[in-house]
């Protein structure tokens, strides 16, 4: 009698390298890295931000975690213009053109060709307005102002994830 082998799920390793070889498909080497950083630091703010939800605000890890999102919220910010310089390449003349483009006019440049709406770009120029904010000034007041806006901000960088996997044809 014979016995039937189930097949074992191939380990995390190569699932994930073969994850990213496909997402990679249409993306020079040298910019995927603005892709796969964008990916990780959205995974850390999500669970960071779940984890706060969880921790009552007198405790230390609150501090702790709404430190982390300010940060991944500052790295997220700057890797979603750059991931946006990525798709805008066909309406541009030239790639000096595109690289010119100063992050608020990334955006859009982006609403302007149709790759996100109107209400996405008021919602990015508003992240960037609050970032250099916050960037001046750690306190509480606001770090929690920028935590109200993480909901939203996680969604929007979601589809801007969507839309660099649309436009390099490896959506899936």
């Amino acid at each position: 009698m014979t016995e039937k082998r189930e097949a074992k799920p191939a380990p995390i390793e190569k699932q994930l390298w073969k994850a990213a070889d496909k997402l990679r498909k249409n993306i020079d080497a040298a910019e995927y890295k603005h892709i796969v950083l964008g990916l990780i630091f959205l995974k850390y703010i999500s669970d960071a931000f779940e984890a706060l939800q969880k921790t009552a605000p007198d405790h230390i890890d609150y501090a702790l975690y709404r430190s982390a999102i300010i940060r991944e919220f500052e790295i997220i910010l700057e890797q979603t213009g750059k991931l946006l310089r990525k798709c805008s390449p066909p309406f541009f003349a030239h790639k000096k053109q595109l690289d010119q483009l100063y992050f608020k006019n990334t955006f859009r440049a982006a609403v302007k060709h149709g790759l996100i709406s109107l209400e996405e770009t008021e919602r990015w120029l508003r992240y960037r307005d609050n970032r250099n904010i916050t960037s001046h000034d750690y306190g509480v007041g606001f770090a929690n102002h920028t935590l109200r806006l993480v909901p939203q901000f996680i969604k929007d960088a979601k589809n801007v994830v969507a839309l660099v996997k649309r436009e390099n044809g490896t959506e899936r």
